[in-house]
């Protein structure tokens, strides 16, 4: 129903329709900040990208010849305003990590060692530590290398296609499936350690 709100939203925008654009920035802005707080690492920079795509949006929205595509439309816009905020920004990071130092190490063989990932399914119903929880991938996700991050944010996240993603993106379609499958391994990994750690806390109680 979301999806389909969307659609009809863009529709009603490029008809000219009274008030659709204060509808429209109403159910994308929280949608552009979160994307833009973890793509941008701060919360400052996300806000001053929510302005700039909204803007850009308001501006061009013309352009937009398929409203079936309005979201991947939308985040396309939002990824290049930051881009270019994080190549101004104070807070932009030095350098990022690489893959090869968030992968685990190799066997003795040389073979890629195997991960084990904790049974997720014993999780408990509990709602204070499904929240935390919610925190360690969105701090999973914000920690990835860029090239990862903004796979993972919008297919996973956003729940844009594989063929959206990678419009967006300027990737190839099997572009964007290699680094999304290394991104949930990424996030897997990290999700792994706080279920372990917290089954630990369980039984010492």
């Amino acid at each position: 129903m979301e999806r389909a709100a969307e659609i009809e939203l863009a529709r009603q925008l490029l008809a000219g329709t009274p008030e659709a654009f204060d509808r429209f920035v109403d159910h994308f802005r929280a949608k552009i900040f979160h994307y833009s707080r973890i793509m941008c690492g701060h919360r400052e920079d996300a806000e001053e990208v929510v302005q700039e795509t909204l803007l850009r949006v308001f501006e061009n929205f013309g352009q937009l010849r398929e409203p079936e595509h309005v979201r991947a439309w939308v985040f396309r816009i939002a990824k290049n305003a930051c881009l270019i905020k994080r190549r101004k920004s104070v807070y932009a990071p030095q350098q990022e990590l690489s893959l090869d130092e968030l992968m685990p190490a190799r066997a003795p063989g040389g073979d890629p060692m195997k991960i084990e990932i904790a049974d997720w399914s014993g999780l408990p119903e509990d709602e204070v530590l499904r929240s935390e929880l919610q925190h360690v991938l969105e701090d999973a996700i914000a920690n990835m290398p860029e090239i990862y991050r903004s796979v993972m944010l919008l297919r996973d996240v956003e729940e844009l296609s594989t063929e959206d993603t990678a419009q967006v993106l300027d990737l190839n379609t099997d572009a964007v499936k290699t680094r999304l499958h290394r991104a949930r391994l990424l996030a897997r990994k990290q999700i792994d350690t706080y279920l372990r750690a917290n089954g630990q806390a369980v039984e010492r109680n």
